[in-house]
Order: C-alpha cells, then structure tokens, then sequence
C-alpha cells in the first residue's frame, strides 16, 4: 500500500461505520487487510469486535501499543460523498476511519521492515464513543498477556493549523460520567393534577441546580462543568398530568477525583430536590471515561517523534480537552500519551455533520506513528507509568 492509495482506503472504511459494539464488518475488514502484513499474531474479537496485530522483533524489548478506533458516531451522513457511510444514523464524523487508515498503514509499513527489537501491537479498538471499549479490551486476558510497556494514540483536531501535535502531559482530555436521573411521583388527569405529584417543578429545579453547582474552591480555573444533554417529562399527551420524568446529564472535570466528588454532588442534588417536592429518585451512571492522562515520558517521546518528523508542536491552550476519550484506560497499563493532530483551522468540528476526515493528514500520522513507535522500542524494557 502506498500513501497515495491511503484516501481510497479511508474512504472505504467510511462506507462501513457502525455503531459501539457492532463494529463488526469493520473488524472483519481491518483483520483481513492486517492479516495481509502478516503479523506474528492476529487477534480478534478483543473485548468485543476488537483486533489486535503484533509485530515482533528480532531481539527482546518493550512492548508499544498504537490504537486507533473502529466505531462511528449516531450523527447522520448529510454530505454527498462518493465515499457515504451506507448506514443510515452513523457516519464516522469523529474521525475514526483516518485513524484506522493511518494505523493500517503502519502495519504495511512494520510488514516490510520489522522492528530490530521489542514487539510493535497495532490495536483497533471497539465502542471508545461509549466509553466501555478500551475497558473490556483490557479485561481480555489475551490482551492483558501482551503487557504493553508504552502506549500511544492520536487524534485529529479540527481550529488547528493542519499537522500541528499537540501535546502535554497531565491531563489531556476531560474524564466524564454520564448522569441519569428519573423522578417518579404519580400521575392524575390534566383536569385535576393536584390528585397526582407531577416532576415538574422538581425537573426546573433539577436541571437549573445541575449547571450551576459551584465549581471547586482550591482551583477556580480548572475544568469542571454539566451540560443536560436530555429531559423528558411524561409522555407527549394533553390529558394526563405526569407521574414521571427523565434527566440526563454529562458531568466534566480534569481530574479523576474533581469527578468523583462532581458525582457525588450532582446526586446529593438530585435527592434533596426529589425529596422536597414528594418524588422518588433513581440515579444511574453511565459512559464513563476516566481522565487521559499523559506520562512525562511518552508525551516527551511524541515532541521528539513530532520535531524528527519536521512537525510544529505546540501544548493545548486548555488545561484538558473538554472531550472525553477511553484511551486514559489503556494509558494506565504502561507509558501512555494521547495527542491531537491539526486538522485546519477552518476545518468542520468533530462530529459536526459536515465534518470529513481531512485526507492530508494520513500519511503525516502514518509516518509520526510509526517513528514514534521505533523511538520507543529503544527505550528500555519494563517501562512502567510514571504520573
């Protein structure tokens, strides 16, 4: 394969975007085209529809784990593209077909020359919009059995100049948790509401107390922050005065422990607030993502790799990106670093639905990928996270 046919097969795989968990032509395709690099080993299945190749060596060293993606996101395909994903509702405006271009190219690349030492694993990764991927890939014991010594991923970033590395270490994207909330009462007749306990008030209450909980004292411009992303009230009828609603919210905050005290404030609010106007409160969390966190080490070897590259880099301006990515699961095995690749200034934001994976970038990630890679197998074995 040869970079000039990179966009063709970036193109393909758009056509094939599933949803989190369903991934699995898209796992089929990219095991057959890795299986074409012949690796030393091939495995499927990882958590899932998750696939893993391994690239070894001709003498012991670290382990280096690429990942990239294989899921799309629940955003219509409104473009006309030649290249449309053919599944109506998903489309692969996260991105995620570029990442997988550019790792199986590196996997042409490692078929070629094999590393000197160590052993390179390329990991396509199930369901990482939901959070629940890289977690049930790392509780695959066949994955666990690769101990990874240094992991790595990379991410486009639309509103950057095009091939800009952006990285820090600490904090790099936002941990968040997915807040659900349902406030049962009892439901009467439009006529005569007050023979039921309708959520009403308590829904107001709720989602005006949920955006303005006060941010932590000891860090005034740190990342904490909840959006409402969904409410419902009863059902959509003129007669009947609800006994139910529902809430949802995604809560933010750059540190893993700045969450878990934000949760646990969000759903103190939530009882006391149920409490008051009479309700019962069910609270359920999901779409977890810790923070990803950046080792010294590995965001050091990504500027390294960036500058050998002739690549401009630079720290992001936030604190940590407000987006969340499952990669801090994965960074937690090993040195991990989890960086951004410009995608243009004016480029479409990530799942905006004019967003198109910009074709300029697969051979620049291809080739900072797979120095990238190189640079850290020369590190010594046994590499553990350093925070």
């Amino acid at each position: 394969m040869t970079t000039s046919r990179l966009p063709a097969l970036r193109r393909r795989l758009h056509t094939l975007a599933e949803a989190s968990g369903c991934e699995r032509g898209t796992a089929l395709f990219v095991a057959a085209r890795l299986a074409e690099c012949q690796p030393q080993e091939l495995l499927t299945g990882l958590g899932g529809h998750g696939v893993a190749a391994r690239f070894d060596g001709a003498t012991d060293g670290p382990a280096v784990v690429l990942r990239a993606e294989l899921d799309a996101v629940a955003v219509p395909e409104t473009l006309a593209l030649r290249h449309a994903s053919r599944t109506p509702g998903l489309s692969h405006k996260c991105g995620h077909d570029g990442h997988m271009a550019i790792l199986l190219e590196v996997g042409r690349r490692l078929s070629r020359t094999r590393p000197r030492r160590g052993r390179v694993i390329l990991l396509f990764q199930p369901a990482e919009e939901t959070g629940a991927g890289a977690a049930a890939v790392v509780a695959d014991p066949r994955f666990a059995a690769l101990k990874p010594d240094w992991l790595f991923a990379l991410h486009n970033l639309p509103g950057y100049d095009v091939g800009r590395v952006l990285v820090r270490p600490g904090a790099f994207a936002a941990g968040s948790a997915g807040m659900r909330v349902q406030l049962c009462g009892r439901a009467a007749h439009a006529a005569h509401p007050e023979q039921g306990r309708s959520p009403d008030r308590a829904m107001s209450d709720l989602i005006t107390a949920l955006v303005t909980l006060p941010p932590r004292d000891d860090s005034p411009d740190a990342l904490e922050l909840v959006t409402v992303t969904h409410a419902r009230l009863g059902e959509p009828v003129f007669g009947i005065s609800p006994g139910e609603a529902e809430i949802l919210a995604t809560l933010r905050a750059d540190d893993d422990a700045a969450l878990a005290a934000l949760r646990r404030q969000a759903a103190a609010v939530a009882r006391a607030i149920a409490r008051r106007h009479g309700l019962h409160c069910e609270i359920g969390w999901e779409e977890m993502f810790p923070v990803a966190w950046n080792d010294v080490d590995a965001a050091a070897l990504v500027r390294r790799a960036a500058r050998a590259e002739g690549l401009p880099f630079a720290r992001p301006r936030e604190s940590a990106f407000r987006w969340s990515e499952d990669f801090g699961v994965l960074a937690r095995l090993g040195k991990g670093a989890l960086f951004g690749l410009g995608a243009g200034r004016r480029h479409p934001g990530l799942h905006a639905e004019d967003f198109d994976f910009n074709d300029d970038l697969l051979p620049i990630g291809a080739s900072l990928l797979h120095r990238l890679a190189l640079d850290a197998l020369q590190e010594p074995a046994g590499s553990r996270r350093r925070r």
